[in-house]
């Protein structure tokens, strides 16, 4: 399996001053310091991260992207890029942060212009909220649907159970989590945003080990303008997302 190598995280004022986390720095596998050496290969991925209301798929972006855990966030819509060294590759990560939509079926929908564009889903939902835990079924089952029609490739899927740290409150069982990501041929990941960064890390981890072998190639530059918001508005608005 490959290993993302954790980024060093940014600045808090550098998150709120910037449009889109780009971070370009150069780490190997078994350090944590900075390389000199160059880097022949490297390869570019979307990822979409998805899921409905209060799951906590924006406070597991900021998790990886800065190390901290920040439950407050606004509404927001945002795409983030990370870059990282892996096996000698550099991996470049854009994330897009997106809300839940009940609009799956429409062709010309916001849903399908991310199916589109995306390498690879991070589909979030709450172990203590059986309904985001039936609307990331939906998404599995309609994000296949569509990328079949598109091109016939296989999208790698992570499907995760966030707020592990609250099995207390616990409506939805690791075993049907399992179960929906063997069906549907997707990896499977509980997780806690709030308790620590590793189990954050190990969902890229995992997604990104099944994109390596097919993306090589350099993509062409993202149009951003239009789709990312000021970090800002991540920390300005007081919706808790963790809760």
């Amino acid at each position: 399996m490959c290993l993302l190598t954790p980024p060093i995280p940014p600045s808090y004022n550098s998150c709120l001053q910037t449009a889109a986390v780009t971070q370009r720095q150069t780490f190997s596998s078994s350090s944590h310091g900075p390389q000199t050496s160059s880097v022949s290969l490297k390869m570019e991925a979307n990822i979409v991260v998805i899921g409905t209301e209060s799951v906590g798929k924006s406070a597991m972006t900021v998790r990886l992207l800065t190390r901290k855990f920040i439950g407050e966030y606004g509404d927001i819509e945002s795409i983030y890029s990370q870059s990282f060294i892996v096996d000698g590759r550099e991996v470049t990560l854009n994330i897009w942060d997106s809300p839940y939509s009940q609009k799956l079926s429409v062709e010309a929908s916001p849903f399908h212009k991310k199916v589109q564009w995306a390498d690879g889903f991070v589909l979030v939902y709450s172990i203590c909220d059986r309904a985001s835990f039936n609307a990331v079924s939906r998404l599995v089952q309609r994000i296949k649907s569509t990328k079949d029609c598109l091109n016939g490739d296989k999208v790698p899927i992570a499907i995760v159970g966030n707020k592990r740290d609250l099995h207390h409150r616990r409506t939805v069982l690791s075993e049907e989590g399992r179960m929906l990501a063997l069906n549907t041929d997707s990896l499977f990941f509980e997780a806690s945003a709030a308790e620590n960064y590793h189990s954050v890390l190990s969902v890229f981890n995992g997604l990104v080990d099944r994109m390596k072998d097919g993306k090589l190639t350099t993509r062409r530059p993202l149009r951003l303008k239009g789709i990312v918001k000021t970090m800002s508005a991540v920390f300005a608005r007081r919706r808790t997302d963790s809760l």
